[in-house]
């Protein structure tokens, strides 16, 4: 597959995803960049892991602006844990530490997961 048909794919996939689809495939894209930064680390390629992490960072700010706060105390209460999952990846990439990557990644996906069961429920509704 050529490398615009690719993209043209994805474009497609985003445009047409529900809410829920859309909030997986960051929390998904934000695994996927900090384990990429974690293997650029093992491999000494500290301005890959740079450039990784920060694209991990980008989709953690994403997922924080995205809250409405006005929501109550869950919104705040994400929007901390997403702050603190933020810092661990700002110091991992400042440390080139691969075990606060390692936290960051579990956190995600602990949230990802638990998205993913209520994004199921929410569709098994309609």
């Amino acid at each position: 597959m050529s490398v615009n048909a690719y993209q043209m794919y994805k474009k497609t996939q985003v445009s047409t995803a529900s809410q829920g689809d859309l909030l997986l495939m960051l929390f998904d894209g934000a695994i996927r960049f900090a384990n990429q930064g974690r293997q650029a680390i093992a491999e000494q390629d500290m301005e890959q892991a740079n450039v990784k992490l920060l694209r991990a960072q980008d989709i953690v700010t994403e997922l924080m602006i995205s809250l409405d706060l006005d929501q109550g105390e869950i919104a705040e209460n994400l929007y901390q844990l997403y702050s603190f999952i933020y810092e661990l990846l700002v110091e991992a990439n400042i440390k080139k530490d691969v075990n606060l990557i390692d936290q960051a990644v579990r956190f995600l996906t602990e949230l990802r997961d638990t998205w993913r069961q209520v994004v199921a429920q929410v569709d098994g509704r309609r």
